[in-house]
Formats: structure tokens, C-alpha cells, sequence
């Protein structure tokens, strides 16, 4: 005779990891901006991908026969004051942006989390300093000690990273510090110190993997944030440098003859805006999956 297998049998029998990312699964799909959202970054992750394939014009091509063309059957998002495609230069632009939100956060989420586990584990005067300097570093307007960064370093695609990546250190910082001292005297932490494990061991093992989630949450909306800080840098010149074509770039080549071409400033800040909205939406998704009360 067949057994029969309650659902909650079946649930029971799965892996705890497995289990969790099934329950995630589920309360992220029942979203539909968090679908929305996971759609508009995956599009524009192909789009970055086979920009060679989907461009269909070289991004640095000049042609001043044809400068400030509106949007035709040729050039479907018109073309620059230099002649070149717009749609060509959005769709290459789209490999600049994504790695510099993705390098940037990359950068401010590896420092931010080790001082922050560093911090909140030691505590005393060690996390005192080190949280001290997380709050000089926030009494700055982001946006001014990013300029202050790259003005110091230099207008370029790398140290515009670097300087994005810099000012939003404090934010995981304190985020992992929080988390750390919340979880430094429970009992599986004590039990891991009285059997003599390092600290090392201690602080990768059984403490960083349980404040990833609200640390790839914070990293998903901050691709967002690094995103428009970078499109404002180069905006402001201290970013991408001609003739690349980086959105933030493209918006500070089309300020000065955008009433003649207003497609040249269009196409671009919606391409920014798109992209700003599909993160903040996947975001706001995996914050809702990820947290217990809501699953």
C-alpha cells in the first residue's frame, strides 16, 4: 500500500538552506515590483552583455554630416552633435554602468562589513574609534566627499568607483556592526569562544553568514544609490571622459544644445532612471522575502 506524504512531511524532509530559499522564493514572486524589478536589472544585464550584437553602430563613430539627427528608421534614438548613434551609445553605456555600481558597492560592502565586524565584535575603544571615523566620514554630504575623492585622485571611470565606493563605506559599516553586536553573545557564538575557536573562525563562520541578509539587501538598493552618485559625477565632469559613452557623461555632452536636440538628454536620463528603478524595486523585493515576520 502507498504511504501518503503530508506537505509538511515533505517540507520537514527538505535541507534547512533549501527549505529557507524556497520560503524567499515564494514571498519574492508573490511581489509583483520585486518581479517587475528582477526583470529590468536581468534586461539590462543582456543589454550590457551582447552590446557588441544589439548596438548595430559603433558608440564612437563621428559622422558631422549627420549631427543632431532626430530619431529615425536609421538611427532609432536620433544622434549626438557629433553624428554619432545615440542608440549604439546607450546600449554600450549600459556595460558602464552596471560595473560601476556593481565595483563600487563591491567596494563599499567588503570595507564596510570587515570594520564593522571588527568593531562590533572587539567593541571598547577599538569599535569607538572606528565608528567615530563612520561618523566624520557621514557629516559629509555624500555627494561633496565624493567630489572632494575624485577631485583628488583624478576624473576617471576607475577612481569615479573608487570614490562612490569610499563615501558609502560608513552605511555597511554600521549596518554589519549592528548586526554583529546583536548576535556576539548568543549562544552558539559563547559556544564556539568556550571551545577555543579564533576569532577569525568565529567572526567568518558563525557570524558573517547571518548578517548577509540585510547586507545583500543594503547592496541591491545601493547599486541604485552608486548608480545616480556616479550619473552626477560625470555629469559634473569628473567621471567618464570623452568620447566614452557613459550616461551620466552623455547627459553633460547634451546640456548645451538640448533644446535644438532634446532626444540627445532624453534618452539617456531614462536609461538612468530605468535603471535606478529596477534595482530599487528588486530591493525593496528581497527585504520583504528575507524577513521572517513577512514570511
Amino acid at each position: 500500500m502507498a504511504s501518503i506524504v503530508s506537505p509538511q512531511t515533505a517540507r520537514s524532509s527538505e535541507s534547512p538552506a533549501r527549505s529557507f530559499l524556497a520560503d524567499v522564493w515564494r514571498s519574492f514572486r508573490r511581489t509583483p515590483g520585486a518581479l517587475a524589478g528582477a526583470a529590468i536589472v536581468a534586461l539590462v544585464l543582456v543589454v550590457a552583455i551582447f552590446a557588441p550584437l544589439l548596438a548595430g553602430a559603433d558608440p564612437l563613430a563621428q559622422n558631422l554630416a549627420g549631427q543632431a539627427q532626430a530619431p529615425s528608421a536609421a538611427h532609432w534614438f536620433g544622434t549626438d552633435k557629433l553624428g554619432r548613434d545615440l542608440f549604439a551609445r546607450i546600449v554600450y553605456g549600459a556595460r558602464i554602468s552596471i560595473r560601476i555600481g556593481f565595483v563600487a558597492v563591491g567596494l563599499a560592502i567588503t570595507v564596510g562589513t570587515l570594520i564593522g565586524l571588527v568593531g562590533g565584535y572587539a567593541g571598547g575603544r577599538l569599535d569607538a574609534f572606528l565608528m567615530g571615523a563612520m561618523d566624520i566620514m557621514l557629516a559629509f554630504p555624500s555627494i561633496i566627499l565624493a567630489i572632494g575623492i575624485t577631485t583628488i585622485l583624478g576624473p576617471s571611470i576607475t577612481n569615479l568607483m573608487i570614490a562612490v565606493g569610499i563615501v558609502y563605506v560608513p552605511q555597511y559599516a554600521r549596518l554589519a556592526r549592528s548586526s554583529v553586536i546583536n548576535l556576539r553573545d548568543t549562544e552558539f557564538v559563547e559556544a564556539a569562544r568556550a571551545l577555543g575557536t579564533s576569532t577569525g573562525a568565529i567572526l567568518g563562520r558563525h557570524i558573517l553568514p547571518n548578517i548577509l541578509a540585510p547586507l545583500l539587501v543594503q547592496a541591491t538598493l545601493g547599486v541604485a544609490t552608486a548608480e545616480l552618485e556616479a550619473a552626477g559625477l560625470s555629469y559634473l565632469g569628473l567621471g567618464a571622459r570623452p568620447p566614452m559613452p557613459e550616461w551620466g557623461a552623455m547627459l553633460n555632452d547634451a546640456r548645451d544644445y538640448w533644446l535644438s536636440a532634446p532626444w540627445a538628454l532624453i534618452f539617456p536620463g531614462v536609461s538612468i532612471t530605468i535603471l535606478v528603478l529596477g534595482f530599487n524595486l528588486l530591493g525593496d523585493g528581497l527585504r520583504d522575502a528575507l524577513d521572517p515576520k513577512d514570511r
